[in-house]
């Protein structure tokens, strides 16, 4: 089989591995059918992350099950189903207390798409193993779009849990989302359904300032701190300049949910935290325990994730397409069941 390796900054080629086979009874072996880079990945193929290449490369898709484990019971060849970002077992007391970013069967970190906590693969390859899969697979509900849901192995649900939560706690609550990629126009959209008051949404890019109207947020291409302007702040910048814009726009007991991803060091204005009395968040998701509320949120009616997919291409033009910039491109293939007709791809 081929995976979509990254190899150098702006660089991703197909390169040949073994067939995954199922380890035990428990694994499943899926095929992606709907897969994105998530918003990490772009500053990955831009050589700003911390690994060094090559590894396999992808994190977020839709698939189809191709073969299962004797033990396997939620599951069957055929299904279309989401696959979470993290390896996790389901058993041990991190993912019955649901941190299944924290599983503690398998190595610290251990993920598709970058060789930390051992080396799975990447969602962006023919054929990929999944352990545990009745733990970690997802049925896709019938009337989601495997396109519009190729997020919600990390982005969709991560957007989610960014301002559910604090909006069931505050209700009609003033959210700031300062963003660059697609988890701000997730929460942008998500933030209107749920009830906030107030969307401010900051982003140099004209064309996701238009998005995230269309969704009812204000925009602002950059701003000053606004003191004591927002109860809820969503950064997703990966830019420490923008963490602090965020915090230091927050009412008091307000709070601060981070999803970028820091690759650089910075400082954080703690004294003025301090004063105000803010909660900051910095964390990745633990996916798997909130995927079933994010697909149900998707399928209400409220929400429009396919709004935030730029462009549906085809799977063969990952190596040449895969680097260049795009919002939320879907890479598709064998999306539909036998005998039925599969979206074009443009």
């Amino acid at each position: 089989m081929r995976e979509l390796t990254y190899v150098a900054r702006h660089t991703v080629e197909w390169r040949e591995a073994p067939d995954p086979r199922l380890e035990s009874g428990r694994d499943a072996i899926v095929a992606p059918v709907a897969a994105t880079p998530c918003d990490v990945d772009s500053a990955i193929l831009a050589g700003h992350g911390f690994i060094d290449p090559p590894f396999a490369l992808g994190h977020e898709c839709v698939a189809r099950v191709i073969d299962v484990g004797d033990a396997v019971t939620g599951a069957a060849p055929g299904d279309l189903v989401v696959v979470p970002w993290s390896i996790n077992c389901g058993d041990c007391g991190h993912c019955r207390a649901g941190l299944t970013a924290h599983c503690t069967s398998v190595p610290h970190m251990a993920m598709y798409g970058a060789p930390i906590g051992g080396s799975w693969g990447g969602l962006f390859s023919d054929l990929v193993r999944v352990p545990y899969a009745d733990a970690m697979l997802v049925p896709l509900p019938p009337g989601l779009d495997p396109i519009a849901m190729a997020s919600a192995s990390d982005n969709w649900s991560l957007a989610r849990r960014l301002v559910a939560p604090h909006l069931a706690a505050r209700p009609g609550a003033r959210v700031l989302v300062v963003a660059r990629g697609s988890i701000g126009l997730y929460v942008c959209d998500i933030a209107r359904a749920l009830g906030a008051s107030d969307v401010l949404y900051v982003d140099p890019d004209a064309e996701h300032r238009k998005l995230a109207t269309s969704f009812g947020a204000r925009t602002a291409e950059a701003i000053e701190p606004v003191r004591h302007g927002f109860d809820i702040a969503v950064e997703a910048t990966g830019r420490i300049d923008q963490l602090t814009l965020a915090l230091t726009s927050l009412a008091p007991e307000g709070v601060c949910e981070s999803a970028g991803n820091h690759f650089r060091p910075g400082e954080l204005p703690l004294l003025d935290m301090y004063l105000t009395g803010v909660t900051l968040r910095v964390a990745r998701d633990n996916v798997r325990s909130h995927l079933p509320d994010a697909l149900e949120l998707a399928g209400s009616g409220r929400v429009a994730p396919e709004r935030v997919v730029s462009h549906v291409l085809d799977w063969e033009q990952l190596p040449e397409a895969l680097p260049e910039k795009r919002l939320k491109p879907v890479f598709v293939r064998d999306i539909a069941p036998a005998g039925a007709a599969a979206p074009a791809a443009s």
